[in-house]
């Protein structure tokens, strides 16, 4: 099964040379497959394409075709040819695409030497917009890697996917010897999912130290598992409290790292696992529009709550009910007396968009996911 994603590849390589990034098995290669057509590849997956660059690097420009576009997939596991690519952007004015699971070893060998000469974009796993007919219910179990989401076998997948990042990419890359207390870590994340962090209840958790903690949560950040969430502190009636919150990358692979059953509407977890889902979609939607609002939650010190806050402009909460009453509104309506925000927006199971008297939009998931990404909510 193909689906049409949106991000779009060649509009990004008329302006400049790209990095691509993305989490294994999101669809990078079968990406560049499905939207270039004139394109040189080197697949450095492939034995012989990484043997030789290594020794030859100017094999690039040697082997290069006018006007052609230079592909170079999985660029992490041969850093040092960043000195090669630089060269040629400035030389020949050849135009890449360089893509990986992985900027850590970049950012570590040598991307500094592309500064201004080659963007970065992301990819994610699949989206509400990118899946026809759309099941919410399996997302929500199984998340959106596209090799899960269409298999008969999910969780079979998510299994093999989860044991293949532990074994390749954490001992490829080398960032830790301790791979037990890295796979409790996983696990101990995954069931924090959405919550706020704290270094010494982790440590404490993993018999590691907190600046191990941190550590593990940038390898994490590194390799593109996971992403923070920040705190919004404008607030001035209500002090908000600072630490930040910390989500994985998919739905799926959560579930399966925090050892969860078949989800079910109306248990909390469902609850957590929908706010995850809004989450993702959200920023998965800046990330492709290339937009600049940046995402925040905010939580006074008394407990008051907002889930999302994107830039000033849009406030909102998540729940999963199927009719938002008064006692949802509480955080939304504490923030609104700062006034501080443009528009303050609850999205759930509500059948039917409705404003409350003070200006609260009441949002059925579906029809905010359809504004969402067709541009009209920022």
């Amino acid at each position: 099964m193909t689906y049409k994603r949106v991000l779009n590849i060649p509009e990004l390589l008329k302006r400049k040379s790209f990095f691509l990034f993305g989490p294994r098995s999101t669809g990078k290669t079968t990406l560049v497959h499905q939207q270039l057509s004139n394109v040189m590849i080197y697949d450095l997956l492939r034995a012989k394409t990484y043997s030789r660059l290594l020794k030859n690097p100017e094999l690039i420009e040697q082997e290069y075709i006018e006007g052609k576009t230079v592909v170079i997939d999985e660029i992490q596991k041969l850093p040092a040819i960043l000195d090669e690519v630089h060269r040629l952007i400035e030389k020949r004015g050849i135009t890449f695409l360089l893509t990986g699971s992985s900027s850590r070893k970049i950012k570590h060998g040598g991307a500094n030497l592309l500064a201004g000469r080659a963007w970065s974009a992301s990819l994610f796993a699949l989206t509400y917009q990118e899946i026809d007919d759309f099941n919410l219910d399996r997302y929500l179990n199984y998340g959106g890697l596209p090799q899960v989401y269409t298999s008969e076998y999910p969780e079979e997948e998510l299994i093999s996917y989860v044991g293949t990042y532990l074994q390749e990419e954490i001992k490829a890359e080398a960032v830790t010897r301790n791979i037990q207390a890295f796979a409790e870590f996983l696990e101990i994340v995954a069931l924090s999912n959405g919550c706020e962090l704290n270094y010494q209840s982790f440590a404490d958790d993993c018999q590691v130290s907190p600046n191990t903690i941190k550590n593990y949560l940038q390898i994490l950040e590194d390799t593109l598992l996971g992403f923070p969430l920040r705190a919004y502190k404008k607030t001035k009636k209500r002090k908000a409290i600072s630490r930040s919150k910390f989500y994985l990358f998919d739905i799926g692979v959560t579930n399966y790292l925090a050892r969860r059953s078949r989800i079910k509407s109306r248990s909390k977890e469902y609850g957590d696992v929908f706010e995850h889902f809004i989450m993702l979609e959200v920023r998965a939607y800046l990330s492709y529009l290339r937009k600049r609002s940046p995402m925040y939650y905010w939580r006074s010190t008394s407990g008051t709550e907002v889930d999302l806050i994107l830039d000033d402009q849009l406030a909102i909460e998540i729940k999963s009910t199927e009719f938002v009453q008064s006692r949802h509104l509480k955080g939304l309506r504490a923030l609104k007396e700062e006034g501080l925000i443009s528009r303050y927006m609850v999205v759930s199971h509500d059948e039917r968009k409705r404003i409350t008297d003070d200006g609260i939009e009441i949002m059925p998931w579906e029809l905010f996911l359809r504004n969402l990404w067709e541009d009209k909510l920022l």
